[in-house]
């Protein structure tokens, strides 16, 4: 039985590859405006961001302290705020490279499933000792989850603009 998260992995990542397969091939690559990224440069930071995710939960953990869902609706208030823009960490910004969109839609489909296992696989309330993003305490895999789902969800809202932007 399917879990309420491996649902929202699922409805994420479906979404994010609809929005994906609407540009063609010449406009995934294409600046939409000055300052922006490319849709491929986009959906490349999405991959970036989330696609360890499943080596940090096999990674060194430990019994948690707290509500293992504790950072979530601080992570909601970041990233479902669209009219915040923030910088991306070094670590997981995207080459200015031409892409190429069957290879990003097969990438995406790697992280739901892998992301979709993990949910069934490990314990989601152990704190991850790995990684820690700035400004937050060690995340649960449960944060780590919701993290790359409200992450997702706010790029492919970006990327949806992007070929607005494209198509006008």
């Amino acid at each position: 039985m399917e879990s309420a998260i491996q649902n929202t992995i699922l409805e994420t990542y479906t979404k994010l590859s609809d929005v994906l397969s609407s540009f063609s091939d010449e406009e995934i690559n294409i600046v939409p405006f000055s300052g922006s990224w490319t849709g491929g440069q986009t959906v490349q930071h999405i991959i970036l961001a989330c696609s360890g995710l499943p080596q940090l939960f096999a990674g060194k953990t430990e019994k948690t302290t707290r509500e293992p869902d504790e950072n979530v609706s601080k992570l909601d208030a970041i990233f479902l705020d669209f009219n915040t823009k923030y910088q991306s960490p070094k670590s997981i910004e995207p080459a200015a490279d031409e892409y190429n969109k069957d290879s990003l839609l097969a990438s995406i489909k790697k992280i739901q499933t892998d992301l979709f296992e993990a949910a069934e696989t490990y314990d989601l309330t152990l704190t991850c000792i790995g990684f820690q993003i700035p400004d937050f305490e060690n995340f649960t895999i449960y944060e780590w989850i919701h993290f790359a789902m409200i992450h997702t969800q706010r790029h492919t809202h970006q990327l949806k603009s992007i070929y607005e932007h494209i198509k006008s």
